[in-house]
Order: C-alpha cells, then structure tokens, then sequence
C-alpha cells in the first residue's frame, strides 16, 4: 500500500511539474506567435492589394454563404490608400473542398468587382499537382472582373474561365468555388461591383 501511495505521489508530482512547463511554454510563445500570425496576414493584404496604404478590419466572424456550403468567409478588411479613400476589400476565404484538405486564401477586390489579386494563406495538397495552385491559379484570377468563374481542361478562353491544373481539377476546382463564394459575398454583402459581362 505505501509502495502505491509513494508511486502514485510520484506521479502526481511529475504531472504539475509538465503541466506548469506547458503552461509556461504557452505563455512564452503566445505573443510571438500572434506577432507572426499578423504578419502574415498583413503581408497577404499587401500581397492582393499592393497599392493600399492600410487595412481595416471589418469582420471575423467565420460565416458560409448561400449557395456555397464548403467555403466560408473568414475574414473581411477594408483596403484603404494612404489618403483614407476606400480601394476595395480584402476577403479571406476557407474552402473545405481541397484534395489534402482544407484551403484558405485570402483574395482583393476592387470596388468595380475586380479581383486585384490572391494570396494562399494555407494549403496541403499533392505535392507536384495540387500544391502549384500558387503558380498556375493564382496568377488566372487576377485583374479579372467577372460575376463568377469557371474552370476548364481545354485552355481558358474567356475572362471568366480558369485553366485547371493537369492532374488536379479537385484543387481547380476547390479554389475556384473558394473565389465564387468571396465574389458573392462582395456582390451580395458588401454591395460591391458591377461585373462586365
């Protein structure tokens, strides 16, 4: 029975002394990592919004929008020139409908309903396929001012049609309904744009 008792002790002990240095692990590398986290997402406005002198934010409260029930809008800030007048938004998206998983990227938009650029914030697709969104998608929706996109197989021939990447129409596929969902939010919530048709 003391053998238990001592053991258990021992136990107890090495439990509150792990706990207090997760504790203290925590408190030491909280701040550094909200400082990174920040940096990162200002660097994605600066990346989709490079003629912006400040970003304001407008909304955090994570919501699906109609019509889109695997994306979500994370994120919504106000892209404003060094004078204060309002450039556009810059939208933070999360699609569920990624081959490896989740996908979130954040996306600008001008108030004509431009898309001024794109910036994947987070992505774990096939290496090789899926992981060159940033290379092959990225580049198709900017300075693209549309209602909506599509993506196609056979080469993009219109503003609106997005060339898929070979091999990874799931990642095409996800992106796209990904930017869909951030335009009908601009479009519907944020009252923006008048895409050309």
């Amino acid at each position: 029975m003391k053998e238990m008792m001592r053991n258990t002790g021992i136990m107890l002990a090495i439990t509150l002394i792990a706990g207090l240095l997760l504790g203290l692990v925590y408190q030491v590398t909280k701040e550094p990592i909200a400082e990174q986290e920040a940096k990162a997402k200002q660097e994605a406005c600066q990346e989709v919004f490079q003629d912006a002198a400040s970003f304001a934010l407008i909304g955090v409260e994570t919501m699906t929008v109609e019509g889109y029930a695997q994306e979500s809008i994370d994120e919504v800030m106000e892209a404003k020139d060094a004078s204060g007048e309002l450039l556009g938004y810059v939208i933070t998206v999360t699609t569920k409908e990624g081959y490896g998983g989740d996908i979130q990227f954040s996306i600008g938009v001008r108030l004509d309903g431009t898309v001024n650029g794109m910036s994947i914030l987070s992505i774990s697709e096939t290496a090789g396929l899926g992981m060159r969104a940033d290379e092959v998608l990225k580049p198709q929706f900017a300075g693209k001012n549309v209602e909506k996109f599509v993506y196609t197989k056979n080469g993009a021939a219109a503003d609106n049609e997005i060339d898929a990447i070979s091999g990874a129409t799931i990642t095409t596929n996800a992106v796209t309904n990904g930017v869909n969902a951030g335009l009908y939010y601009f479009q519907t919530v944020l009252g923006g744009g008048s895409a050309n048709e």
